[in-house]
């Protein structure tokens, strides 16, 4: 029965989450079309140093919490529970204070890294970044006090609580940026400046609207947590120093790998623009640029990833019991598994991205800036493949327990990063941040690749085999829709919104069913899949 509730519970978790992703990728399609491609880069201006400063301030706080929280109410001790619950949220609101205070009071000085030379009187001013980073900062006041009341429910087995917030702070957020944007610029004829700053304070609103949420479920399972804690058998009288240890060390490797993507994108924060503009690009040309490379193209790489993340990661705590059961047959199968289902989902759709990379850009953010934002999203469409690489290696670490080597990876990387990054842009233009990614996040999934290998004692040449089958229905497929994108182009030329969504329309459709009728007919989707794939091959 507890292992239903909690199956039930993990499910309607990584489903809330999911769709807390979703929304969140698909609400910069029509706030770029009120702001463009350059307001869209005055948004990850203020966006990039709260989420760094957020990770910082919260740590994998909900997480370890709830691990600690669900350990003791095992042992039947609830109070130790509720000790670390009522401190922790003293705690983490003092760290949001500070970070508030950090982010408040460093604008300036991020702002003039953000921009080292801002001459060009078309693009973002001082004080408009200023503002942005300012009006974000005021979140990090309820952020971080929130998740360690998620995850003290969650160490509860109740996830019905983070799930429902999760949803609805992402619902009210994009309702107050797209509502408020609109208003601010057709209502009532404001700056850019002015909107983009009051759309990165979405994130203050969207968390009132989760701590709504949190005090409804509170009031009504207080008594039954009192009635807990009154009930309570054993009693660790555990000292805070103790407990702060304890939940470190599982936060600590939870918060380093969750922090991949976005000190990587403050690398680029840094070193994109200026790289830019000492070649010549004029400032506001760079900030087109870096709002195509940072925000367009980085949302829409980030549906695939999400998707195969989202079908793989649901058999880490199965890895988890085959390793620590000592089953390497099992364990084995399900490594295979984790595998085939990121590359048979990302390798096809990083290759239908990146080819489609025009069309695709300018049906979903306009053709105003499709030349730039279609070349960049061409180039960065890959690291598709390498984000969900890097982030279900480094689970299945952690499922065995050998978080420090995942943390190990993210450092290679990060240092091959910071490295590259400036010189890339400069010598090949906006490409080269994409490519200083795609190295960085390479040297990162070798070194787990390698370190599952010793420690699974994993054999991966039936993973190489099915990669050159994927590989190669990619090839085949990419071909189909490289011929039909040419003949539809010829129809119906990019110049036009409806022409451009028609050459998508077929390019996509023919892709799609030509991978999805090879992968079956060859029986690739049901080993990969399941065997209710196996079906279509009849």
């Amino acid at each position: 029965m507890a292992d239903s509730k909690f199956l039930r519970g993990t499910m309607i978790l990584s489903l809330a989450t999911f769709l807390s992703k979703f929304l969140g990728m698909i609400y910069v399609f029509p706030f770029v079309a009120m702001v463009g491609q350059q307001g869209l880069a005055l948004y990850q201006y203020g966006y990039q140093p709260y989420t760094i400063l957020l990770s910082l301030a919260t740590l994998g706080v909900p997480m370890a919490v709830s691990k600690f929280v669900s350990k003791y109410n095992a042992l039947g001790d609830y109070r130790t529970g509720h000790r670390l619950f009522r401190s922790g949220l003293i705690i983490m609101t003092i760290s949001g204070f500070l970070a508030f205070l950090i982010l408040f009071s460093f604008a300036p000085v991020i702002a003039g890294w953000i921009i080292r030379d801002p001459s060009d009187l078309n693009g973002n001013s001082m004080n408009d970044i200023i503002f942005t980073i300012r009006m974000v900062s005021v979140a990090l006041l309820l952020i971080p006090a929130m998740s360690v009341t998620r995850g003290y429910f969650q160490g509860f087995q109740s996830m019905g609580p983070t799930a429902v917030s999760q949803v609805i702070e992402q619902i009210v957020r994009i309702a107050f940026i797209l509502s408020l944007t609109f208003a601010i610029l057709y209502i009532w004829d404001g700056e850019l400046g002015t909107a983009i700053g009051f759309a990165t304070f979405g994130a203050f609103i969207g968390g009132l609207g989760a701590i709504a949420v949190l005090l409804y479920y509170w009031k009504k399972r207080k008594q039954f947590i009192q009635k807990q804690l009154d009930q309570s058998t054993v009693d660790h009288k555990l000292p805070l120093s103790s407990m702060y240890k304890e939940l470190i060390s599982y936060a600590l490797p939870l918060s380093f790998v969750g922090l991949a993507i976005p000190i990587f994108q403050m690398v680029d924060l840094f070193t994109f623009n200026n790289a830019l503009i000492q070649t010549g690009y004029t400032q506001q040309e760079a900030e087109i640029a870096y709002g195509s490379f940072a925000g367009s193209a980085h949302k829409l790489i980030l549906i695939p990833v999400a998707v195969a993340t989202a079908m793989s990661v649901t058999l880490i705590p199965t890895i988890t019991r085959s390793f620590t059961s000592n089953d390497t047959d099992q364990l084995q199968r399900q490594i295979t598994q984790t595998y085939q289902i990121i590359l048979f989902l990302s390798i096809p759709a990083a290759a239908g991205l990146s080819i489609l990379a025009y069309p695709t850009f300018g049906v979903l953010f306009g053709l105003e800036d499709v030349e730039t934002g279609g070349f960049i999203l061409r180039y960065y469409a890959p690291a598709a493949i390498l984000f969900s690489l890097f982030s279900v290696t480094a689970a299945v670490l952690q499922g065995m327990n050998r978080q420090r080597y995942a943390v190990m990876s993210l450092i290679i990387g990060f240092a091959l990063k910071i490295i590259s990054a400036y010189g890339l842009v400069f010598l090949i233009g906006p490409a080269g941040g994409s490519l200083s990614t795609a190295l960085g996040y390479g040297a990162a999934i070798a070194w787990n690749v390698w370190a599952i290998g010793k420690f699974a004692n994993f054999d991966y040449k039936p993973i190489m085999k099915r990669t050159l089958v994927i590989t190669a229905f990619t090839a085949v497929m990419a071909g189909a829709v490289w011929i039909v994108q040419a003949g539809a182009l010829t129809m119906f030329p990019m110049n036009s919104w409806l022409h451009t969504f028609y050459v998508e329309c077929f390019s996509v459709t023919v892709g799609a069913a030509l991978y999805f009728i090879l992968s079956v007919k060859s029986g690739l989707a049901g080993t990969v899949l399941g065997s209710r794939f196996s079906i279509f091959k009849k």
